[in-house]
């Protein structure tokens, strides 16, 4: 599982600098977390593939969260797009997304599906036989969630050394051994299954939190994730204004991942108004040592 930053600041633009856009790869799949203004020109600048990307997630109703999103959808159009495309977000984004397609009669000739979200609790919204999502209702301005994602458990490991030692455990058992089954020798006894397989890894787990204010609720939903993005708009001199416009520092963000005990913070989301975007790493340090920043181009593997 890997995290790749496209974009990671918020809605002011910067020549250098793009707003929230992020490509999780998990189990084969590359899924579209956010899709900021300039999302298709970070694409194309650090190799992903367009139409390797099936899903996509959009977090809330604000511009700089999926203003390129339209954009990305007519390019799929005319690079021949054939598969199916499945779009995660707030009721509302369907009716944008067709309007603008209705007036500037542009004809999508591949199948685009939307699944839009109201719950106001997290629950599950997609499940394969690889991965979960589930969405993390956040508290911000306009409905807001932010998406868990978890693999699912996988196989447990043949322990070769331990079946060699029974012959009579041919192939043909080993499905059975790796979904957990005991063994049955032709005279009715087990030979247990701890005795012939290994303990599977345990499953990954990646939390996107952006945008919202300071939100303890959210803690038991993301417990002990791998890895936690947390929206870091200010730092806490400018506590007040986070407050008014329902954002996080970078110092909040800290402390709602030492409370989930999680295993690693990336902050992102920065607002313009800051030139050196170390601070946002030095405040929050001082709670949650495992702390890094998001930075166009930065991949993080979970």
């Amino acid at each position: 599982m890997k995290l790749n930053i496209l974009g990671c600041h918020s809605a002011t633009p910067r020549s250098t600098t793009f707003p929230s856009a992020h490509v999780l790869e998990i189990a084969n799949e590359n899924i579209l977390i956010d899709a900021g203004e300039g999302m298709q020109i970070q694409l194309r600048k650090y190799r992903h593939k367009f139409n390797k990307i099936r899903h996509i997630f959009i977090s809330h109703l604000h511009g700089d969260h999926f203003y390129g999103l339209v954009g990305f959808l007519s390019t799929l159009r005319l690079l021949g797009r054939e598969k199916e495309v499945y779009i995660h977000a707030p009721v509302g984004l369907k009716e944008i997304v067709e309007l603008q397609f209705r007036l500037t009669q542009t004809d999508i000739n591949y199948p685009l599906r939307f699944h839009e979200l109201s719950a106001n609790q997290s629950e599950v919204i997609l499940e394969t036989d690889k991965f979960v999502v589930s969405n993390i209702p956040l508290k911000h301005r306009v409905y807001t969630n932010g998406f868990l994602f978890k693999e699912q458990e996988a196989l447990r490991k043949l322990n070769m050394e331990a079946i060699e030692l029974h012959p009579e455990i041919g192939t043909w058992a080993y499905y059975n051994l790796k979904k957990g089954k005991d063994f049955i020798r032709e005279d009715g006894s087990l030979i247990s299954n701890q005795e012939l397989t290994l303990p599977p890894p345990k499953p990954k787990s990646f939390a996107y939190c952006s945008d919202t204010s300071y939100f303890p609720e959210i803690v038991p939903i993301i417990k002990g994730v791998d890895l936690l993005y947390h929206e870091a708009t200010f730092l806490e001199t400018d506590a007040d204004l986070a407050a008014r416009t329902m954002h996080s520092t970078a110092k909040q963000a800290a402390k709602i991942a030492k409370k989930a005990q999680v295993k690693q913070l990336v902050l992102g989301h920065f607002s313009s108004r800051y030139k050196d975007e170390s601070k946002f790493k030095i405040e929050a340090a001082e709670i949650f040592k495992k702390v890094e920043i998001a930075t166009e181009g930065k991949t993080f593997e979970i």
